[in-house]
């Protein structure tokens, strides 16, 4: 899988003008919305509503990452709102196979997210339910935070897992992704990168884009010759 996606994460945007900050990653595969509930992780972003109205003005896709508790309950929603993607965290699921068809049944790629100590190994059986498996690469939610090097076995063995049963789901990193770290996680297996501070801490985000696109894009090519 060559494909390399760059899926800016808005949460390092300007909250109080997001039309705005979307229209400047126009060139992007997907935006990336980090929606937090102060329960499953330690911090409070966008509900639905929010999510429908960025939905309706977005010039790309949506690709939403639910940090919320009771996934079961609440991700079917964000399907219905039109979304692209939306991912939701096995930690949070009690019936993840199920949701994730509801999801797809929805009109949704389904994704389920895993945190950087959750082995990936007890869901490798379900990977037929799935478009993306996301493999945080540093603890959800707060953006800003340094890449984890410890989760790139763990990325390699989930495409090792997906090469083998021949099924193509895609693998999702989010966290600390960079010019310098995309490489790694590139190498590894990960073909869709969410980047935050290195898209929209740059003067140009949108050529930040193209730079991360190029990178990722340079090393899968590598990886797959060899």
């Amino acid at each position: 899988m060559t494909q390399c996606c760059i899926n800016p994460s808005i949460l390092s945007a300007d909250f109080v003008n997001l039309e705005g900050e979307l229209h400047r990653i126009s060139n992007a595969d997907a935006v990336h919305v980090d929606v937090m509930d102060n329960h499953f992780v330690p911090n409070l972003t966008l509900g639905l509503p929010v999510v429908q109205r960025i939905q309706a003005v977005s010039p790309v896709p949506l690709d939403a990452h639910l940090m919320i508790a009771d996934a079961d309950r609440w991700a079917p929603g964000f399907a219905d709102a039109g979304l692209a993607s939306v991912t939701f965290h096995a930690e949070a699921s009690i019936a993840p196979i199920k949701l994730a068809r509801e999801l797809r049944s929805r009109g949704s790629k389904a994704g389920m997210a895993l945190r950087p100590a959750t082995p990936v190994e007890p869901y490798l059986d379900m990977l037929s339910e799935l478009d993306m498996l996301l493999i945080m690469t540093v603890e959800p939610g707060f953006g800003g935070q340094a890449f984890l090097d410890v989760t790139l076995p763990k990325i390699r063995r989930a495409r090792a897992a997906i090469d083998g049963s021949g099924i193509g789901v895609a693998i999702q990193v989010d966290g600390g992704i960079t010019e310098e770290t995309i490489t790694r996680a590139a190498e590894a297996g990960a073909n869709i990168f969410v980047a935050g501070s290195a898209v929209y801490g740059a003067d140009d985000p949108a050529a930040a884009i193209d730079r991360l696109r190029d990178e990722g894009t340079r090393s899968l090519r590598q990886a797959s010759a060899e």
